[in-house]
C-alpha cells in the first residue's frame, strides 16, 4: 500500500477531531459534568463518553467496514484495519479543569500504526502523522511545521518526562526509575499524551510509563516515529502492544531500555 493512500484517512480524522473539539471544549470547566468511577477506580465524564460517541458515529458514516477499539464501550469487529480512539486522554485533569488532556485518533492497518491524531485543544494544539508522510503540528494540515526529534545523545543531557513516580512501585522497577531520574539532566512529569508529543518536537528527550492501554498509546507511535523517535514497550517490542511505553529520540533509546527493561 503506498504512503498516500492514508492521506483521505488523515483528513477524515482531522474532521473527526475538529468535531470533538467542538464537543469537549463546551464541556470543560463545565459546572453540570457528570463524573464517575469506573470499575479500576478511573473516573469517566459524560463528556468522554459523549465524544467516544461522536467518533464512532462518523466512522460508521465513513468507514463502515473498518474495525473500532475504544476506551468507553465495547469494540466493533472489522477487517484488516480499525481505528483506535480514547476520547479523551486525561480525564482526571479534565475532570479538575487542568487543560492538559487531549482526543487520540489512530488507524491501525494489521499490526501497524499507519496514523495517528492528537487533538488538544484546551491548550490550542494539534499533532498528527501519516507512515511514511512526517509527523506536524498545527492548526491544520495547511497551517503546519514538521516535528524532529532532539539530538541528545546523553543522559546526563536529557530531559525526562513521565507520569507518576507510585506507577513504577506497582511493577517492581521503582529503584530502576528512580536511577534513571538520577541520571538525566532534568525530569518533570508532564503526563499523559503530553510527555510524548513533547518528546516529538524536540523539547523532552525521554518519555515513558509502565502501565497503559493500547488506546493511550496508538495515536502516539506515528507521531513520534516519524519524527524520528523510536517508541516501544519496555520489553523492546514496537509499538503499543506491551501494556507500557518507552519513546525516546532513539540515541538514548538502547541505554534506557536496559535500565528499565526486563531483569
Amino acid at each position: 500500500m503506498s504512503v498516500t493512500s492514508y492521506d483521505d484517512d488523515l483528513r477524515l480524522a482531522h474532521v473527526i477531531a475538529d468535531s470533538v473539539d467542538a464537543l469537549t471544549m463546551g464541556r470543560f470547566l463545565s459546572e453540570d459534568l457528570h463524573v464517575e468511577a469506573k470499575p479500576d477506580l478511573t473516573l469517566v465524564s459524560d463528556a468522554d463518553r459523549d465524544a467516544e460517541s461522536l467518533i464512532r458515529s462518523q466512522l460508521a458514516r465513513a468507514r463502515p467496514r473498518d474495525a473500532v477499539v475504544g476506551e468507553e464501550f465495547d469494540p466493533i469487529a472489522g477487517g484488516r484495519r480499525g481505528w483506535i480512539v480514547d476520547p479523551i486522554d486525561g480525564t482526571h485533569n479534565f475532570v479538575r479543569g487542568v487543560p492538559v488532556w487531549a482526543t487520540l485518533i489512530s488507524l491501525v492497518d494489521g499490526e501497524d500504526v499507519v496514523l495517528g491524531v492528537v487533538s488538544a485543544p484546551a491548550l490550542g494544539r494539534r499533532w498528527w502523522a501519516a507512515s511514511g508522510s512526517g509527523a506536524f503540528t498545527g492548526r491544520s494540515l495547511s497551517a503546519a511545521r514538521r516535528l524532529q526529534v532532539s539530538a541528545v545523545s546523553s543522559l546526563c543531557d536529557a530531559s525526562l518526562s513521565y507520569a507518576s513516580v507510585q506507577s513504577w512501585r506497582k511493577v517492581d522497577r521503582y529503584d530502576e526509575f528512580l536511577g534513571l531520574t538520577r541520571a538525566c539532566w532534568r525530569t518533570r512529569a508532564y503526563g499523559d499524551f503530553w510527555s510524548y508529543m513533547l518528546l516529538a518536537e524536540g523539547a523532552v528527550d525521554i518519555a515513558t510509563e509502565p502501565e497503559l492501554e493500547v488506546y493511550d498509546m496508538a495515536a502516539l507511535v506515528p507521531i513520534v516515529t516519524e519524527a524520528g523517535g523510536v517508541f516501544t514497550g519496555l520489553d523492546g517490542r514496537p509499538g503499543c502492544w506491551s501494556g507500557n511505553a518507552l519513546a525516546t529520540n532513539g540515541l538514548l533509546h538502547a541505554e534506557v531500555a536496559a535500565r528499565l527493561g526486563p531483569r
